[in-house]
């Protein structure tokens, strides 16, 4: 079996796994799931769903955490760890996406990593999930692990992944692919032990064979 062929039956299994494809964090808008995805680096969606709200109500858009200063970000996400470099990172990203974007989040990723403190990972949810680009790749601990699991790589250089990915996933179904993966990492195969006697991909993962 090809690795081709195993991404096309993951892709597969995983969809009749997990009908619904969905980002874990809450968001209204591009600019809201930009933040979010700032704030989760190492911290869990979850902790990030219950810092956002209030967060987002003080600062709606980009032009309210431009005109504020990282301390008083800083107040709202100190649960979210390394809050300092994150708030940071959101004032001067907010007053880049203002001023040069005229504050609308951009449509394309080599613009997106422009942005301070925003890499390929968040740029390419962007791209899938807000803009439904074709061929988003969004690496992370949970995919690289299970499509190293697969077979697919052997890789650990995440940007390298990603183009190895994008080359053998159908480029409609890689923005869910890799939503998936989150959910069956979270689920069955985690980093602690790969459950393979409960996975819907056992007949063809390396590792289980």
């Amino acid at each position: 079996m090809t690795k081709k062929d195993i991404a096309k039956n993951a892709v597969l299994s995983l969809k009749k796994e997990y009908p619904k494809a969905e980002c874990s964090l809450q968001y209204k808008d591009p600019f809201h799931l930009l933040i979010a995805t700032r704030l989760a680096a190492q911290c869990t969606d979850n902790r990030v769903n219950m810092v956002t709200p209030k967060l987002f109500e003080r600062f709606p858009t980009p032009y309210e955490f431009a005109n504020s200063t990282p301390e008083e970000v800083e107040e709202y996400i100190k649960s979210c760890g390394l809050y300092k470099t994150k708030a940071k990172d959101i004032v001067v990203c907010s007053k880049m996406i203002v001023e040069k974007f005229d504050g609308e989040v951009p449509k394309t990723l080599e613009e997106l990593i422009t942005l301070p403190g925003i890499g390929r990972k968040t740029a390419n949810l962007i791209m899938g999930d807000v803009y439904n680009a074709p061929g988003a790749v969004v690496v992370d601990t949970h995919c690289i692990r299970i499509t190293r699991r697969l077979g697919l790589h052997d890789e650990t250089d995440m940007k390298k992944i990603e183009f190895i990915l994008r080359d053998l996933l159908p480029p409609d179904e890689s923005s869910d692919f890799c939503h998936r993966l989150v959910m069956h990492g979270r689920a069955v195969c985690t980093a602690r032990k790969a459950m393979c006697e409960n996975c819907c991909m056992k007949d063809f993962c390396r590792k289980k064979l």
